[in-house]
């Protein structure tokens, strides 16, 4: 009996030696972040510029915005710039570097552009991808607002001004009689204008706004530009 069972024992061991041993589970390949799969950007590979020339009162009117400088100083603004941003004929780069931006740059723009925050700002998101030095991009954007004539009815306005946005766009392009075809576009917060971008090649001249910046256009039959304050 004891010789029987020692058998039987024997085979049941050599049995469970010659099974394979179990392999660990393949885990599935991990997925990459958002940050990870997008391609680095190349600054100064880009297409044209916008040129966003923000409705100051309209920004100021933002619950929460606390913009000293441009919502409760002395000075009244019209239209600010928001910024020069490089673009693709389709999307935008941005974030192209960390590069930092010196005070002096940042002050010389506070009278165009004054938040010393949206500055920064600008600098890091777009300038960034401008291919340039802080400087010499800030100078680019100086230079793309100045040449802009505001038309008269939008210039300080003391009451509210009621249009429709294609009246604005119209209006920009008679008193710039260089402006392409589709080069303004009319961006609204509601009913109420929140800013103008216009649309230039890589050396300043007009162009025809690619179809994602026409795509963000006010789509309201009238458009109120808030007075200045």
């Amino acid at each position: 009996m004891k010789l029987a069972c020692a058998i039987f024992l024997t085979a049941i061991l050599t049995a469970c030696a010659a099974q394979p041993a179990p392999q660990p589970r393949a885990e599935a390949p991990a997925k990459k972040s958002a940050a990870a799969a997008k391609a680095p950007e190349s600054p100064g590979a880009f297409d044209y510029y916008v040129l966003a020339m923000s409705w100051s009162p309209e920004h100021c009117s933002t619950k929460g915005k606390n913009d000293r400088m441009q919502c409760a100083g002395e000075r009244l603004y019209d239209f600010v710039l928001h910024g020069l941003w490089p673009q693709y004929e389709k999307g935008y780069p941005a974030d192209c570097s960390t590069d930092p931006i010196d005070r002096n740059t940042v002050d010389a723009m506070l009278d165009i552009m004054p938040a010393p925050g949206l500055v920064r700002y600008e600098w890091r998101k777009h300038g960034t991808c401008s291919g340039m030095d802080p400087k010499t991009y800030y100078a680019r954007a100086r230079q793309a607002f100045t040449s802009v004539k505001v038309p008269r009815q939008y210039q300080q306005p003391k009451v509210q001004v009621i249009s429709t946005p294609d009246e604005v766009r119209s209006r920009f392009a008679k008193e710039n009689p260089t402006f392409a075809k589709d080069s303004v576009a009319a961006v609204c917060s509601g009913r109420f204008l929140q800013e103008v971008r216009i649309c230039f090649t890589k050396d300043l001249k007009s162009r025809a706004c690619s179809a994602d910046v026409l795509r963000n256009q006010c789509r309201v039959p009238e458009v109120i530009l808030r007075p200045v304050r």
